[in-house]
């Protein structure tokens, strides 16, 4: 998280995505892949989390959302930040009927670190070390009780304030900041951080 509470990744880029989604709204397609690419590997490792890799991927699930985004995307209202709620809101649905017609309850899962950043100018040799950072944080969230590990995703992976990640869940903003406090409060026992 960042300061204030914010989340670190998505924030800066929500301008950015509010300004896109307005022109992709007036009908700008070369928006919406900005919008899309702004928001794509961040909902997928969220519903990596929810479905993990059995049958049906996370990756058909986001495109079965995205098609729903993109047929209701004249009706959305609001910024950027509010963006990103609504598809993870969407996608959540998708994912929830995905495991209802499986039978299987939600659980955490690994994650592929190229569904989790938009690539940025790092060297090979830097990519590699936050990989190998990023997958074994990704195994430690898979270890947490649900709601702490979906919260933990809505928060950190997805980039959602806590409002926006409790409209996502169903749950008061103070629900999913206390599960998010004690997920990471739990990861960070596992690693052995002092406090």
């Amino acid at each position: 998280m960042g300061r204030g509470g914010e989340p670190r990744r998505a924030g800066a880029r929500d301008e950015e995505l509010g300004a896109a989604v307005e022109r992709a709204q007036e009908g700008d397609e070369a928006a919406f892949a900005v919008a899309y690419r702004l928001v794509q590997p961040g909902l997928v490792g969220y519903l990596r989390g929810l479905v993990g890799h059995d049958g049906e991927t996370a990756e058909d699930i986001a495109a079965e959302a995205w098609l729903e985004i993109a047929r209701d995307l004249g009706r959305f209202r609001g910024d950027g930040a509010g963006f990103r709620g609504w598809t993870a809101t969407i996608a959540r649905h998708r994912a929830l009927d995905h495991l209802r017609r499986q039978k299987v309850r939600p659980r955490p899962s690994a994650f592929d670190q190229d569904m989790l950043e938009i690539p940025g100018p790092l060297s090979t040799s830097a990519q590699a070390l936050e990989t190998i950072s990023t997958e074994a944080a990704l195994d430690l969230i898979a270890g947490l009780p649900r709601d702490q590990a979906e919260a933990v995703l809505l928060r950190v992976v997805v980039g959602l304030d806590a409002p926006a990640a409790a409209r996502v869940l169903g749950k008061r903003p103070g629900a999913v900041r206390m599960a998010a406090y004690r997920g990471l409060r739990r990861l960070a026992r596992q690693l052995g951080a002092p406090g």
